[in-house]
């Protein structure tokens, strides 16, 4: 297994370990007392993490940074790679060693875990639906916060695309910068002059006078927000490949079907993290 893929992903440890750091002093704080009155210092165990379900699996770094940080006693053997296929009963990760340490960071792990190997198991429905197309999936920023580095690494895992990171690595001019500006042709001016073509800059439209004008003031890429199937298709016409094209706007798979047709670049789909259900996973001693 290769070690930490979620650092050679590009995300720092420092950061990870920072997160977790917060859900250890939520969780244990002064300690766990229940497993402390239980078991005594030499007391050890093993067990294993069960999948109760199909899906994508993703998240094997945080619990050897968990246990890491809790208790480096607790060895973690990753079982499944992230991004593999698992079904209900799979072992996706095996703990061993001292017994307090292996249960005080059970449900931190598991909570991470969960999280994680939801998004990818989604993304990756969504994503073989796309099939055959050369549509790609976004994520968004509607991620859980603390969270965007992990919520997106699983959107990779489970095959999408991750769109801008945060507000500072791509322009995108929404509704209200464009009310604030006055116009999509004023607020695109203001951006160019300001980084030229630093970044990529898409502009938001909810209507065919607002393609018209971001086309026409060459946007990068035109966000066809919340419109009708209809109002898309005339959208698409109307762009005609001068600038590249994304679809927003409460995407779920029935949505998605609908529209899978059209000639677009990319559809964003923000429930991908914003209201995931967590996957069932559960540690079970040997």
């Amino acid at each position: 297994m290769g070690r930490y893929l979620i650092m050679n992903d590009g995300i720092q440890r420092k950061d990870i370990e920072t997160l977790i750091g917060l859900a250890i002093s939520e969780d244990i704080g002064e300690g766990d007392i229940t497993s402390r009155a239980i078991f005594r210092e030499g007391d050890a165990s093993k067990g294993v993490i069960v999948a109760k379900q199909q899906g994508i699996f993703c998240g094997g770094d945080i619990a050897r940074i968990v246990y890491g940080i809790i208790d480096p006693a607790v060895s973690v053997t990753q079982l499944v790679r992230d991004g593999e296929a698992i079904a209900a009963n799979d072992k996706v990760i095996a703990v061993d060693g001292p017994t307090v340490g292996i249960l005080s960071g059970e449900r931190i792990t598991l909570n991470f875990i969960q999280r994680m190997t939801a998004i990818a198991t989604r993304t990756a429905s969504v994503v073989s639906m796309l099939r055959g197309t050369n549509i790609q999936l976004l994520d968004t920023r509607k991620t859980l916060p603390g969270f965007r580095r992990l919520d997106k690494y699983a959107v990779k895992t489970g095959g999408g695309t991750n769109h801008r990171m945060g507000l500072y690595d791509m322009v995108m001019i929404k509704d209200n910068h464009i009310r604030a500006a006055g116009s999509i042709a004023r607020a695109v001016q203001l951006v160019r002059e300001r980084y030229g073509t630093k970044y990529t800059v898409e502009v938001e439209a909810e209507d065919l006078g607002n393609v018209s004008e971001a086309v026409a003031c060459g946007a990068d890429i035109i966000m066809l927000d919340n419109m009708d199937t209809a109002m898309m298709k005339k959208a698409v016409e109307l762009i005609g490949k001068r600038a590249r094209i994304e679809v927003s706007g409460n995407m779920d798979e029935k949505r998605i079907k609908e529209i899978v047709g059209l000639d677009v670049d990319y559809i964003s789909m923000g429930s991908l993290t914003h209201s995931v259900a967590a996957f069932d996973l559960s540690m079970d001693f040997d």
